[in-house]
């Protein structure tokens, strides 16, 4: 095991102990790819990964077994599909060195439900509960190679966004520029993750599905997007207008720009998320349009696009050194225009950082 991830086990172990937990019990998941660096084929049959304190080992269907040597060297437990799971799994407890009456584990809640039930079938009793305090605090808390990383995809969305509003023009669409981005990641290393480009009304639909809408003078340009790059991606959103300016438009932005600046400034260790969530809210309430901020303030951002924390209004976790997450207020105006800015920032050597370098001005073409 390489020692980023040697690095990882540890500290798992430590949180484990901390919260009392006997057993970490991780599906075929973002989970699985932060901690061994393995992502196995995904269907019904069982894939796991069982972590105590002495063990770490693998249920594995045994056709699958050989693939996966070739990035892990954990012990496996193969089954074949003639047997099923059952007794390979018991193995895999067995070595662990677990006591099977009511043990403290820890599933990892993104694992189907039939891989839950078999573990729970196999240890009748346990106390159980998902893996926020244990792999998720660990994940929600970036170290510097990930920092490096998430700043490099983030420079290389700069450049994605920054040709999406170069090719607007009088008649294009909104998946011509779609695809515009979409060729910029794959020239440059990336993938895809999303692209959300809203032209004039389609911008007040928080969660617009790109379409062949034509932009014409006097559009609002809402570009939300994320490739990947070295197994981070990166999310933004910017926003501009082509021609003539919409009216109100300079007002929203204002108000928009003062929001995020708001919640950066909360955005400190100590800090608990709903802080964040009210700062932003309250500059956009105080203006007038607090009925048309319809989100969240923001998501944690890592391996997935969407992990801990979550900067909501009723959140209580308590911001640390190393959280990533959005800051991406909104007003949205039906009927008229939509707009978001967006923001990813580390807590980083006690205070926030944003990660990418493309200012938040109002982008102007046409």
């Amino acid at each position: 095991m390489n020692p980023t991830l040697t690095a990882r086990m540890e500290k798992l172990r430590t949180r484990m102990a901390e919260t009392g937990t006997d057993l970490v019990v991780i599906g075929p998941s973002s989970h699985m790819r932060y901690l061994v660096d393995l992502s196995p084929h995904g269907d019904e049959r069982p894939v796991l990964l069982l972590v105590s304190q002495t063990y770490a080992g693998l249920l594995m269907p045994a056709l699958n077994v050989d693939s996966s040597r070739q990035h892990t060297d954990l012990p496996f437990f193969p089954w074949a599909d003639a047997e099923g799971p059952d007794a390979a799994l018991a193995q895999l407890i067995a070595a662990t060195g677990i006591s099977p009456i009511a043990p403290s584990i820890v599933l990892d809640e993104t694992m189907r439900a039939d891989f839950a039930l078999l573990v729970l079938d196999a240890l009748p009793g346990a106390k159980r509960r998902f893996t926020n305090d244990t792999v998720g605090y660990l994940r929600s808390r970036k170290d510097e190679a990930e920092y490096a990383l998430l700043k490099a995809s983030h420079i290389l969305n700069d450049g994605a966004m920054k040709a999406g509003f170069a090719a607007l023009r009088d008649g294009i669409t909104e998946l011509g520029v779609a695809e515009v981005i979409a060729n910029f990641y794959k020239a440059n290393g990336a993938t895809t993750q999303f692209i959300s480009v809203c032209f004039g009304p389609n911008g007040a639909f928080p969660h617009h599905h790109t379409g062949d809408t034509p932009l014409k003078s006097g559009d609002a340009v809402l570009i939300d997007i994320g490739g990947r790059i070295g197994g981070y991606p990166s999310d933004m959103t910017r926003i501009g207008y082509f021609g003539s300016k919409p009216e109100g438009f300079d007002e929203i932005h204002d108000i928009l720009d003062r929001a995020v600046e708001a919640a950066i400034a909360a955005s400190v260790p100590g800090a608990k998320a709903k802080d964040v969530d009210k700062a932003a809210r309250d500059v956009i309430a105080a203006a007038g349009y607090g009925e048309f901020f319809l989100h969240r303030t923001g998501h944690g951002l890592g391996i997935d696009v969407h992990e801990a924390p979550y900067i909501t209004g009723t959140s209580e976790t308590v911001l640390d050194e190393g959280m990533v997450f959005s800051i991406e207020p909104g007003i949205y105006l039906q009927g008229r225009f939509g707009q978001r800015l967006e923001e990813i920032v580390m807590i980083r050597n006690g205070k926030p950082e944003i990660f990418s370098d493309m200012p938040r001005d109002a982008v102007v073409t046409g």
